[in-house]
């Protein structure tokens, strides 16, 4: 906890100007790797984390989402911003005592979703999505830490792609004081744009899951943060899964050509122990 403030002033001065990637580890080997590449911060991704222990995505426990934000703190100089799902809560009041817990991780950011996990309303109410982010805020402001709250609106991911609506969730958002907005699933320029414009000068982070845009496309749009999401660690299941699924089926093993060599990996990790 004594590196908290450190990395919340970096995680804050990195939303000030242009545009950076913060790239989703789902462990600690792929956190450190990350940093040996030279990205300046890191994010969770709940997908990933769920995965790499044989879960499903949204099924961990907040005790498993609480030692994992330990585990990737504790792991890298970075700071980490925390995917907190839905904050383990429904009711703000809830959402706001997880807030705190997670908070005092030593994580430098977390996000807040507006996704109840229901097929049929797939989005919590608009009223109590804003109180939502509202208690998170509290919480933050109340452990004095300063840790970067990014609220989210899950309609673009959750079968409900209506771009005002997500306008006015993410405009309500900021001023109930969420610092950084969150559309997964915005990928055109003109919805990008508009969120930029709607919520400015509030940073946006825009999810790029997918080979659909570049950095500097997006930087000219005016977005802040780009993420990854689950899709660092789709790619190495792509990859584990293709080798694999050849060797059950076939009994050859071409899918381990592409396999990284041992030296490389073991390089970034020498002296790893923290």
């Amino acid at each position: 906890m004594a590196e908290q403030p450190r990395r919340v002033a970096a995680f804050r001065d990195l939303h000030e100007a242009g545009c950076f990637v913060l790239p989703n580890p789902w462990d600690v080997g792929s956190a450190r790797y990350l940093t040996r590449l030279g990205f300046k911060a890191l994010a969770t991704t709940s997908s990933g984390f769920a995965w790499s222990i044989g879960w499903a995505d949204n099924a961990i426990s907040l005790e498993q989402a609480l030692d994992h934000f330990r585990a990737i703190t504790a792991a890298v100089d970075v700071p980490v911003n925390a995917d907190f799902e839905g904050g383990f809560g429904v009711e703000p009041a809830a959402v706001g005592a997880n807030v705190g817990r997670a908070v005092a991780t030593g994580i430098a950011g977390l996000s807040i979703e507006d996704s109840s996990q229901d097929e049929a309303d797939p989005l919590f109410a608009f009223e109590l999505s804003v109180e939502r982010v509202r208690a998170a805020r509290q919480a933050i402001d109340a452990s004095g830490s300063g840790v970067v709250l990014t609220a989210r609106s899950e309609g673009f991911v959750a079968d409900r792609p209506d771009l005002a609506e997500t306008i006015r969730r993410l405009t309500a958002y900021a001023q109930a004081g969420a610092d950084c907005l969150y559309a997964p699933g915005i990928r055109t320029p003109a919805q990008i744009g508009a969120i930029v414009e709607a919520v400015a000068p509030r940073p946006v982070n825009v999810l790029v899951s997918s080979d659909f845009t570049t950095v500097a496309e997006l930087a000219a749009l005016g977005v802040r943060r780009i993420s990854v999401g689950g899709a660092l660690a789709r790619a190495a299941w792509g990859g584990f899964i293709r080798a694999a699924t050849e060797l059950a089926q076939a009994g050859t093993f071409g899918g381990l050509a592409g396999a990284a060599r041992t030296a490389d990996i073991e390089q970034a990790f020498v002296g790893g122990e923290r």
